[in-house]
């Protein structure tokens, strides 16, 4: 059996949903969301690893999948946008768990 765990990163909200796959069986496990205060920049790309971390201690998955940044017109927004990936990955790797990209046009 294998649990997943998918990522939608963001620096504001990240969102999160958990399955296991048995065979041909999938079973939604948990979701949610991962809400950042006002809070400086740093603050908040530290709150999205250390909930992700404790989200991955909960539900113990043997992978994770995120979505990749897609091509935005403001380049702030995608610098914050990977940034935020990034704490999300570093969550992901900090438990050595395979990681698979997708993009968000793959994923919808």
């Amino acid at each position: 059996m294998d649990i997943i765990l998918g990522i939608d990163p963001g620096s504001r909200f990240t969102g999160y949903g958990i399955i296991s796959v048995d065979g041909n069986i999938i079973s939604h496990l948990d979701h949610g969301t991962i809400k950042t205060s006002n809070k400086d920049f740093s603050a908040r790309l530290f709150h999205i690893y250390n909930e992700l971390n404790q989200i991955i201690t909960k539900h113990q998955p043997n992978q994770a999948a995120i979505e990749t940044v897609f091509f935005a017109k403001n380049a702030q927004s995608a610098l914050k946008l990977g940034q935020a990936r990034g704490a999300a990955i570093t969550a992901i790797a900090s438990k050595a768990l395979p990681l698979h990209e997708y993009s968000p046009k793959q994923i919808k």
